[in-house]
């Protein structure tokens, strides 16, 4: 477990509830990932991700889904791709991604809470 934190550390967070538009393999990624476009609504719109989660998921089924991300890191330079948001999951007994899952529709955009 990691140190501590306050409430206002957490608020800090902006996790948000997307879906995915578009998913295609990244072969430049130094690790097997997807390039995903991900809708979040008409607030923030649509954003991409780098997302390492190649061992569980094809991009068919990719596309609907809807996943958790962290909107308000500033993008990060992968190869020659620009990640907007980091895109959330959860690591097997094998090292490989499991995405955070919501089990029940919400509207694009909504915040964790």
């Amino acid at each position: 477990m990691t140190e501590t934190i306050t409430w206002d550390d957490f608020e800090k967070v902006d996790i948000r509830c997307g879906t995915v538009v578009a998913a295609e393999p990244f072969p430049q990624a130094r690790k097997p990932a997807y390039k995903l476009r991900i809708d979040f609504g008409p607030e923030i719109g649509e954003k991409r991700s780098s997302a390492q989660i190649t061992v569980h998921y094809s991009p068919d089924e990719l596309v609907g889904r809807q996943v958790m991300a962290v909107v308000n890191f500033p993008p990060r330079q992968i190869g020659p791709f620009m990640s907007e948001v980091l895109t959330l999951g959860f690591l097997d007994e094998g090292g490989a991604v499991v995405l955070a899952r919501i089990d029940k529709a919400v509207p694009n955009g909504s915040r964790l809470m």
